[in-house]
């Protein structure tokens, strides 16, 4: 039961290519979270991957259905669609925490979700969001334990 929905704000270009969540080797999600729910992530298949988040309580999907977009910054976004969010989060009986992968997500969702729910502002894993290390992200990716405890 998915315990932890981590949004993002709209896939980039590398992932959209592969089809894939975090599908740009030099975004650092899978090694994130790997942190986070202490099992390894990055040098598994795509569909393993997705499995292990959810048998550890962690869901997966966008702030933003459509948009249009020329590279892969979130600052480059324009005429955002987004995805129903209550809709999902009414079919989560078990979520405790929905957390935003990076500011684009939390400020567009955070407004979608309301104060109905517990949300986490998480710093990007994208590559391009230099601003924190590895280290200091990981920091605050780790405060999502808390919320896949039984």
């Amino acid at each position: 039961m998915t315990r932890v929905l981590v949004l993002g704000s709209l896939p980039g270009e590398a992932s959209l290519a592969v089809r894939q969540y975090y599908g740009n080797p030099r975004n650092a999600f899978w090694r994130l979270m790997e942190g986070v729910i202490g099992a390894p992530l990055a040098p598994l298949a795509y569909e393993a991957r997705l499995a292990t988040l959810l048998e550890h309580g962690v869901g997966l999907w966008d702030v933003i259905a459509e948009a249009e977009r020329e590279g892969s910054l979130d600052a480059a976004i324009r005429d955002p669609a987004t995805n129903d969010l209550q809709a999902l989060i009414e079919t989560l009986p078990a979520l405790r925490c929905v957390a935003f992968n990076g500011g684009a997500a939390a400020k567009l969702g955070a407004r979608l979700i309301g104060e109905r729910t517990p949300t986490i502002a998480l710093p990007s894993s994208s590559p391009a969001y230099a601003a924190r290390s590895f280290g200091e992200k990981a920091d605050v990716w780790a405060r999502l334990k808390t919320f896949l405890v039984s």
